[in-house]
């Protein structure tokens, strides 16, 4: 295995000045940087773990909280491709990954108690209560955080943009000429509470008033929940011509339900979910939805927390919102 010797050997300079290329130091010209890391790249040059922490006073370890209720890990439709493109960027940047608990073998811990255990130098938080208590003090630590779907005032987040991406799709429906329209919302979350709100918003805009058995709340994926409700809304007196879902797969209840029925989509019942999961592509008829573009949310996710902890100084904490995309299924008729 090569060593930095060799690396200076190489390019021309000391050992001195490869260590500091390596480690990323100010004080160094970036030309130089490239050429020394592209040296060490070819040489095969692997500087050590515990050696690279000890000169940076880093780990370079990220954590993951990440929990959803369904235990669904990294199969979750939605959070997989943000996680993959968030590892894919760190271990880019030369950062391993540990996924964050609250139990080291038979002992309990706080999240907090965790990453500092596992020494972390920034954690990423997503799909999980962030009104828990242990997630609020990890929160108010001074650990470098960034959160996904849900904001803090004192903390980087990003999101996706729920307000434009329900918007788009109630004028949608309302386009093809329904009025009668239910939603099936997901739990009680910031991200449900814009997407909500943007319903009601946007509904309004149309002169569109909705009886109270039209809105519904449910959970998030969970399709046996998405199947109930709908059976109850097309057992109304007037039920409705559309239905909204909280997300594309707990659509997937609601069809069961309609096909049991004995109903067609669209020509009887129109549907529309959330999200843009790869199911959605392989489904027939094809559901209109908004896709989330996950990679990108994975991507600055990343980007944000790298810079948090690398330059503190200069990186803002903001609130970055990633637009989705409008994708126009088969599921909705046009009844004008």
């Amino acid at each position: 295995m090569a060593s930095m010797k060799d690396v200076a050997k190489k390019c021309g300079v000391s050992v001195a000045t490869v260590s500091k290329a390596l480690n990323d130091y100010s004080d160094i010209g970036e030309e130089t940087k490239k050429r020394i890391r592209a040296a060490a790249e070819e040489l095969g040059y692997l500087q050590n773990a515990s050696i690279r922490a000890l000169k940076s006073n880093r780990s370079w370890n990220l954590g993951i909280l990440f929990e959803d209720e369904a235990q669904s890990g990294l199969t979750h439709d939605y959070f997989a491709p943000v996680l993959e493109c968030f590892k894919r960027i760190a271990e880019n940047k030369g950062y391993d990954i540990t996924f964050i608990n609250n139990r080291i073998a038979d002992r309990k811990m706080s999240y907090y108690e965790y990453c500092r255990f596992r020494g972390v130098d920034g954690v990423l938080i997503a799909c999980i209560d962030f009104y828990d208590p242990e997630v609020q003090s990890l929160i108010r630590s001074n650990i470098p955080v960034v959160t996904i779907d849900h904001t803090f005032d004192n903390r980087i987040a990003v999101v996706s943009d729920n307000v434009n991406g329900m918007a788009g799709l109630v004028d949608y429906v309302c386009g093809m000429g329904h009025q009668k329209i239910a939603y099936i919302h997901g739990e009680n979350t910031s991200v449900t509470r814009s997407r909500l709100g943007s319903f009601f918003h946007s509904m309004a805009e149309h002169g569109i008033e909705l009886p109270d058995e039209y809105i519904r709340a449910s959970e998030y994926r969970d399709t046996a929940l998405a199947k109930t409700i709908t059976k109850e809304l097309l057992a109304l007196p007037q039920p409705p011509t559309c239905i909204f879902y909280p997300d594309d797969y707990a659509a997937v209840g609601g069809i069961n339900a309609i096909h049991e029925k004995g109903l067609r989509i669209p020509e009887d019942i129109s549907v529309v979910g959330y999200d843009g999961i790869l199911l959605n592509r392989v489904m027939e008829p094809r559901v209109t939805t908004v896709r989330q573009d996950m990679p990108e949310i994975g991507k600055k996710a990343a980007e944000l927390l790298i810079g948090l902890i690398e330059k503190p100084k200069t990186t803002l904490i903001e609130h970055v919102v990633v637009p989705g995309t409008f994708v126009q299924g088969e599921s909705v008729k046009n009844l004008g």
